[in-house]
């Protein structure tokens, strides 16, 4: 079956382009085409009404979602559930995210993240384990109960999922560079928060492979002035990706404008860190113990829904263009699926999400299937 999408504003490599038409072949984009073109006669078209139709939105850091916490329920059925909550966002590829727990749930959690991948359920790329090899100084929300150094006896259990991405955010200085190291052999994507580390233990850890910065800012120890601290190291490196909460409530957007200009824009990505309340009507939940209370839209310890494109745009003056990518493209290169995810091309999975111009979901397609 194909699928013609008419009559939009698209987002290309090159831009935002008019008077194409978008052809889809079952889960894969085919082809940029002249309207004309004799495939389309032969395609359903769906008209896209001058609206804007971007890559699909990738969030590397999903706690929970439909009123569900992945760490409540580490199952298929629940990160099913989360999946569709967030899909109502734009988002069209995510992480199950848990955070501090036992070693036990920390199994769990991947065994249902791999039937997720093994029954190709719609949007999941992998899972984020977010501790619990945290500094007890930065814990944050996470139970200090469940808080301990890495060693090499966890590697195995870390490392086993299999066709999907695993995330691991740690403090460097809970662990070793050795052990930073293996990991990274092993496919795992090491990313530093929740951290006290100096500047350099932090490169030191960036030099055996650590890959990325979770939440930047947040939970994370300041930028002194004889310390540059993990912050300072975050910034000062070209390679690294630095994820970025753009809610004008964990990080002031003058600290966000900041950062983006000591490094390049293509290492930012944006992520939600969502909790249980997105798309659900309710205004508490229960975080391993404690309740957590929204209020004016903000949880008072944790919240997100990937509106970060509109308020990328809002609060920071990025233009959609680049907001866009930052919520796609570059997520996509910090898991290694650039080749596939985060571009409107040729080849590329038809992952797509369509906004108005109040930026405002629409319509989402995950793999070629629009939603409901």
């Amino acid at each position: 079956m194909r699928t013609a999408l008419a009559n939009g504003r698209l987002l290309t490599t090159g831009g935002l382009v008019s008077g194409q038409t978008l052809l889809l072949s079952g889960a894969r984009i085919e082809a940029l085409v002249d309207p004309a073109d004799s495939r389309c006669r032969d395609a359903v078209t769906v008209d896209l009404e001058g609206r804007l139709l971007l890559p699909g939105f990738i969030d590397v850091q999903v706690n929970g979602g439909g009123g569900l916490l992945f760490n409540d329920d580490p199952s298929p059925e629940s990160i099913r559930a989360i999946g569709a909550a967030h899909r109502r966002f734009g988002t069209t590829g995510f992480l199950p995210t848990l955070i501090s727990d036992d070693l036990d749930t920390i199994g769990r959690a991947i065994d249902a993240v791999q039937s997720s991948l093994d029954a190709g359920m719609p949007g999941v790329l992998g899972i984020h384990i977010e501790g619990p090899f945290l500094n007890w100084a930065r814990r944050g929300v996470h139970d200090s109960r469940h808080l301990r150094p890495l060693d090499t006896s966890l590697v195995s259990l870390l490392s086993r999922l299999r066709g999907g991405r695993t995330v691991l955010t740690l403090a460097p200085e809970m662990t070793t560079p050795e052990i930073i190291a293996k990991l990274a052999a092993g496919g795992i994507l090491v990313s530093a928060g929740h951290s006290e580390a100096s500047f350099a233990e932090t490169t030191a850890a960036i030099a055996q492979g650590l890959r990325g910065f979770t939440h930047l800012f947040n939970a994370m120890a300041r930028i002194e002035p004889r310390e540059p601290g993990i912050v300072g190291a975050a910034l000062y490196d070209e390679k690294t990706w630095c994820g970025i909460i753009v809610d004008g409530h964990h990080v002031d957007p003058i600290m966000l404008k900041l950062a983006l200009r000591c490094k390049r824009h293509d290492r930012f990505m944006l992520v939600s860190d969502a909790m249980p309340v997105v798309g659900s009507t309710q205004s508490t939940f229960v975080l391993q113990g404690r309740t957590i209370r929204v209020v004016d839209g903000i949880c008072r310890d944790e919240n997100g829904t990937l509106a970060a494109v509109r308020n990328a745009v809002s609060l920071l003056g990025l233009d959609i263009v680049e907001a866009a990518r930052m919520a796609s493209e570059y997520p996509a290169e910090f898991l290694g699926l650039g080749s596939e995810l985060g571009r409107i091309a040729p080849g590329y999975r038809a992952n797509l999400v369509l906004m108005n111009d109040e930026l405002e979901v629409q319509k989402t397609w995950i793999e070629g299937v629009a939603s409901v």
